[in-house]
């Protein structure tokens, strides 16, 4: 028999809901290639319900790791043997290592991702931020603005517990005191690109970053209103790659 055929596939995998448009499959599969990574496939779990986790996805032989994503990063918690004391600070988990006897522990790398790629971008005038949005991702994101003491407002569509304002609270003084304003909305990715979060753009300027969590298109209309004013804009896609890495590393030490 062929020595390379007595190791089995580590399987590696994402974890969401209509998630053919996938950022992590396309970019595990170009680096297990371009690294000549024989030994690992990469797929996509599209689940309906969180409750598939331990039925079906955990049944998958051989496998090693897997990503979360939109709108599991909150209800996977507790499926979990052990989450990491990071993630459990952050209320959210986006990385999952599997052990050989199929325990489970989660991990939040996108706060790295996101720190990673924010901070060459910070000027001194950057000291308050508006979170748009109050899912999964804006807690990774709440968690990194803390680090780098600079205060954050939620913003939402309706009022809750979770949101300091909502869309129509939004006016010139709160833009111009809030001189980083990130989406952590899905609105405007692919392919409803003519939308975009219902902010007063009229008060962005140029000491303003807008970041878009958004990586497609990779200028959404947010990020384009803002160019349009001279802000500084970044999209998700640095934070992505930062974040893959992170869980790479995770899955193989």
């Amino acid at each position: 028999m062929d020595k390379k055929q007595d190791k089995p596939m580590r399987k590696f995998g994402l974890i969401g809901r209509n998630i053919s448009y996938s950022f992590s499959q396309n970019y595990f599969s170009i680096k297990f290639k371009d690294e000549n990574i024989l030994d690992a496939t990469y797929q996509n779990f599209d689940i309906q319900s969180i409750n598939q986790f331990k039925k079906e996805i955990l049944a998958t032989d051989h496998l090693a790791g897997l990503n979360v994503t939109i709108p599991f990063k909150e209800e996977i918690i507790p499926l979990l043997d052990k989450v990491d004391k990071k993630a459990k600070k952050i209320g959210a988990v986006n990385t999952i290592k599997i052990t050989k006897k199929g325990k489970t522990k989660g991990y939040n790398t996108d706060c790295y991702g996101f720190k990673k790629s924010l901070k060459p971008l910070l000027k001194k005038q950057h000291k308050n931020a508006l979170i748009l949005g109050t899912g999964g991702a804006s807690k990774a994101i709440a968690y990194v603005l803390k680090q780098l003491n600079i205060d954050y407002k939620f913003v939402s569509r309706s009022a809750s517990n979770n949101a300091d304002y909502t869309y129509s609270d939004l006016n010139q003084e709160l833009i111009n005191n809030h001189q980083i304003i990130i989406n952590c909305t899905p609105v405007g990715t692919y392919p409803k690109v003519d939308q975009a979060p219902d902010i007063p753009y009229q008060f962005i300027t140029s000491n303003h970053i807008l970041y878009d969590l958004i990586y497609n298109p990779s200028t959404t209309l947010f990020l384009q209103e803002g160019k349009n004013k001279g802000a500084t804009i970044i999209n998700g896609y640095d934070m992505l790659v930062f974040q893959a890495e992170k869980a790479w590393k995770i899955w193989n030490k």
